[in-house]
């Protein structure tokens, strides 16, 4: 199909490259909503001093978004045909609410960003001035607008080029990755530094949505550092395929998974904080990694192989509440496992803390239905476990056949520590990662913690997640 690219509207790429030029505001104090810092400032002025701009369309030549501009997108927004979108620090971007279909009415899709192959996003923010996507509602709620999709040209395992799901209707640009075509695994799409991304989502229908952060395709030449996805609808960050690093990355209350990989992605993800959503469940289970070489299991190359280095993932405070069937918004939602590691996928996940759920790490058997599979990768050493913490109200270690038949298994080595405790938190001390008032310091091990030197702060001396996030 012939690419089909849509001039902007209200507001033209020429008047946003010569946005405010001369007018650099002052920095001004921290603007709060609903006890979440909206913007510090940034080199053009605090946001909104200089009115705002809607986007809409595809964008097709390079375009600068200005800090003192508070920037809607209507519907989803491409950036193509080579195109770089750079956005200031302090940077405020906001996805104008989906409206669900009903009836005769068709709806109208969330606002959401999307990056196609061979463009860029650079987003380089600060910890004094991140980059901010969120909803455009006055009183914004999880699933309000789409989120950020960025596609790019490097290896993933589909045997043919296939386009990214979550988008509905008839794109208006190229939104294909993967196949032989795409093999370029130090591609570039960019920056995403000190970004957060807050209340996306959007269910096109049941099931059918991009998660806060879409990563498909994306080549290791990328930088993704210091990266928070706050209360998406769907999964936090969704990686399908691609070879990119990551590191300094944050997953707070998702109502699907924290972090959902497929399709041959075999990067590596270094310092990263999860905590689930104690109000809410996914029908399908909420997770915190959940890992697939592809649906099927198939024994396709590259095997989905992600490194996870100093993690911590935080669970619910007691059996009870990660136990339950019935989680809201469906009325049939529950809590999964720490990492649920499937369909022949592989992984190395070392230094990590993983407290709060019914199962911890657990390897499932299932798919494919013969040869190898994700459980004996890890009996054969394909895959490993080093210098890990893991509290479960059931098994730290499990082997199950796609939730089902759940059994218990002992780590190879002697270097990985396994909990069962009514108190997820007895063994491992965290300093109170089930406080009702969040703050960075709750989940960083106290001085008397066995995993003192593991997880996403380890030796307690480093706050990276400070000033920038929100809890």
């Amino acid at each position: 199909m012939k690419k089909k690219f849509l001039p902007m509207t209200f507001v033209s790429v020429a008047a946003l490259l010569s946005l405010m030029a001369g007018t650099s505001c002052k920095k001004e104090s921290n603007v709060s909503r609903q006890d979440r810092v909206v913007v510090a400032g940034g080199p053009s002025g605090v946001s909104g001093t200089c009115g705002d701009s809607t986007i809409k369309g595809v964008i097709t030549s390079n375009i600068v978004l200005k800090s003192c501009k508070v920037y809607n997108l209507d519907g989803l927004v491409y950036v193509a045909n080579n195109a770089v979108m750079t956005i200031e620090p302090g940077t405020v971007v906001k996805g104008v609410k989906g409206i669900p279909p009903e009836a005769t009415n068709p709806g109208t899709p969330g606002g959401g960003l999307i990056v196609t192959k061979g463009s860029k996003l650079i987003a380089d923010g600060t910890a004094a001035d991140p980059i901010i996507f969120t909803s455009g509602d006055v009183a914004p709620k999880s699933g309000d607008w789409a989120g950020v999709a960025i596609i790019g040209r490097a290896t993933s395992n589909h045997l043919s080029a296939v386009s990214l799901p979550g988008i509905g209707g008839v794109p208006m640009a190229d939104i294909s990755y993967g196949g032989p075509s795409n093999n370029v695994p130090n591609d570039n799409s960019g920056i995403l530094r000190y970004v957060r991304i807050e209340y996306a989502g959007y269910e096109l229908s049941p099931d059918n949505s991009l998660s806060g952060l879409t990563l498909a395709g994306v080549g290791n030449g990328t930088t993704l550092d210091f990266i928070e996805v706050y209360k998406s609808r769907t999964d936090a960050f969704g990686i399908s395929g691609g070879t990119f690093n990551a590191s300094h990355l944050l997953a707070i209350d998702p109502l699907d998974d924290m972090f959902d990989i497929s399709d041959g992605y075999t990067g590596t993800i270094t310092y990263a904080l999860g905590i689930s959503d104690p109000s809410r469940a996914d029908k399908s289970q909420s997770n915190g990694f959940e890992c697939d070489n592809n649906y099927n299991g198939d024994a396709i190359t590259p095997y989905a192989h992600p490194i996870l280095n100093y993690v911590t993932l935080i669970g619910q405070r007691d059996a009870t509440a990660a136990g339950i069937t019935n989680g809201l918004p469906s009325g049939t939602g529950k809590y999964g496992r720490a990492a649920h590691i499937r369909r022949n996928a592989e992984f190395t996940i070392n230094n990590s803390i993983f407290i709060g759920y019914w199962y911890g790490i657990s390897l499932d058997r299932q798919r494919p239905a013969a040869g190898d599979n994700s459980q004996t990768k890890y009996t054969n050493g394909t895959s490993t476990l080093t210098s890990n913490y893991v509290h479960a109200y059931v098994y730290p270690y499990a082997t199950e056949i796609n939730y089902a038949s759940f059994g218990a298994f002992t780590p190879l080595g002697v270097t990985n520590r396994g909990y069962v405790n009514a108190d997820p938190n007895m063994n491992i001390k965290l300093g109170a990662p089930f406080s009702a008032t969040r703050i960075i310091r709750n989940y960083i091990p106290q001085v008397l913690s066995p995993a003192r030197l593991v997880g996403a702060f380890p030796t307690g001396q480093t706050t990276w997640a400070d000033g920038w996030t929100v809890l």
